[in-house]
């Protein structure tokens, strides 16, 4: 797909209108008519304020989605997606509050035998050169970062503006490398 096919796509899937987006952007309802007809595209600093207010990153808007499409398959981690705006999630040592508009998770490639296995990171920005995250916290187990997942879902869904993580692992943290496991 083109660029005005995805920017048309996620614009309907956040329910938004043309008028709404354009009125955002301070720009003609035209002009989006324009940009999703692939008759023109936006200037830069519109396409920055695209992707903030529809919540996307600048590659979903730019790239053929069956590429998209592609690497998601590919790629070994969730995301989920705050799509009312951002929720409040300390951080797992509790010195930092990171207001999320989506989190996800990674493995650590090659962890050791007393390190977590997987990682979960708060985005708490998209800028032109791609995602700002932050450590949410570290997790022993895969059931245990999928549990956490379900869980900020769900607070998301009942539209609380706070999370409290409920599974990382307890770790310590070290000056190089990964966080080593406490033992309990």
């Amino acid at each position: 797909m083109s660029f005005g096919e995805n920017l048309k796509n996620i614009r309907k899937q956040r329910n938004i209108t043309q008028e709404e987006l354009a009125e955002n952007l301070n720009v003609s309802r035209q002009a989006v008519s324009k940009w999703e007809s692939d008759n023109g595209y936006p200037e830069t600093e519109k396409l920055l304020a695209i992707s903030k207010i529809l919540n996307i990153s600048l590659d979903y808007l730019l790239k053929d989605s069956s590429e998209m499409e592609e690497k998601k398959k590919t790629e070994e981690r969730s995301i989920v997606y705050a799509p009312g705006g951002k929720i409040a999630i300390a951080t797992y040592d509790n010195k930092n509050v990171v207001f999320c508009q989506s989190v996800k998770m990674s493995p650590i490639l090659w962890p050791g035998k007393d390190e977590p296995k997987y990682i979960l990171n708060g985005v708490d920005t998209v800028t032109f050169w791609g995602e700002h995250t932050i450590i949410l916290g570290w997790y022993a187990t895969l059931e245990e970062v999928q549990k956490e997942i379900f869980e900020i879902t769900n607070a998301i869904q009942n539209r609380e503006a706070t999370y409290q993580l409920k599974y990382n692992a307890n770790v310590e943290d070290r000056t190089f490398g990964s966080p080593k496991l406490r033992k309990e």
